[in-house]
């Protein structure tokens, strides 16, 4: 072999080894879709519907439950958070006439803590909570 070739051929499986990593790098970032928040709704079978302008969305994280609504966020074991979602549901009520609020669940929330959101709900005098369920795939086609 050429004495030229030699030191070339040693380097080849360098290189290629190198040209791999670059493209598992280039590539790892196609993956990723958007940042964000997965939350998981129950299936269920209800057929009832309600449109409301009123949407809150339950979360559970390692040590708490949040709850969105109005672009803030609230903790639901914190009575003065508590406090402040109730003022700002009555708020809401009032303003747009609205009586009825969809929740978005996650499958984690305990039963306990959807009847102690719904408590607080219908003390800021929403009449009708909707607990939103899982849509089967192809019933949004």
């Amino acid at each position: 072999m050429n004495t030229f070739m030699k030191p070339f051929c040693a380097a080849v499986p360098w290189i290629t080894l190198g040209v791999l990593i670059l493209q598992m790098h280039i590539v790892s970032g196609v993956y990723t879709l958007s940042g964000g928040t997965l939350f998981e709704l129950p299936n269920g079978d209800c057929d009832d519907s309600l449109q409301s302008r009123l949407v809150a969305l339950m979360l559970p994280t390692k040590n708490e439950t949040l709850i969105f609504f109005d672009d803030a966020r609230y903790i639901l074991d914190d009575e003065s958070s508590m406090a402040a979602l109730s003022s700002q549901l009555a708020e809401r009520a009032e303003r747009t006439g609205e009586k009825a609020m969809i929740v978005l669940a996650d499958k984690r929330i305990s039963g306990g803590e959807l009847i102690k959101f719904a408590t607080l709900t219908r003390k800021a005098g929403i009449e009708k909570i909707l607990f939103a369920e899982k849509r089967a795939k192809g019933d949004f086609e």
